[in-house]
């Protein structure tokens, strides 16, 4: 099946949001649904099958370690074996990879804390500005990429 076909139209939100439309993908094949971000799970251990890290830095044009640094204090926190992790992320094109722990807890522990980046992230890419309900998590944003009306 095309990957085409998963994709949702891209029209605004409600006419009450600031935000635009924004294509959440997972990886499985192929990434020519052109997604602005990509989320992986698991596969970032020191096993010898744990080989997400190496795929997503041979399909990135540059990396983000800040993340995979920001993933492991926030694991650190919870158990000592987070330092084991191999989490990263990078930029192919104007899309952000981001590979999260395999499991559920630990990417919920992660995700909270690491999304609130990732609006700016898109936005610097020249991708769509990604508006968030400040009740689930807040993005952060630096003045000059925030939006006060629909552009």
């Amino acid at each position: 099946m095309d990957p085409e076909s998963f994709a949702p139209p891209l029209e605004g939100g409600s006419d009450n949001c600031i935000g635009d439309a924004a294509v959440f993908g997972v990886i499985t094949v192929s990434d020519r649904a052109s997604a602005g971000t990509y989320m992986t799970t698991g596969g970032t251990g020191p096993a010898p099958r744990d080989v997400t890290p190496d795929a997503t830095e041979a399909v990135c044009e540059r990396t983000m370690p800040g993340y995979g640094e920001q993933m492991r204090a926030i694991s650190l926190r919870h158990v000592p074996t987070a330092v084991l992790s191999r989490q990263t992320a990078g930029l192919r094109g104007k899309s952000l990879i981001l590979n999260l722990p395999g499991k559920p807890k630990a990417i919920r522990e992660t995700i909270d804390e690491v999304f609130a980046s990732i609006p700016a992230c898109i936005d610097l890419l020249e991708g769509p500005y990604i508006e968030t309900v400040d009740s689930v998590v807040k993005a952060f944003r630096p003045s000059q990429l925030q939006r006060t009306s629909k552009a």
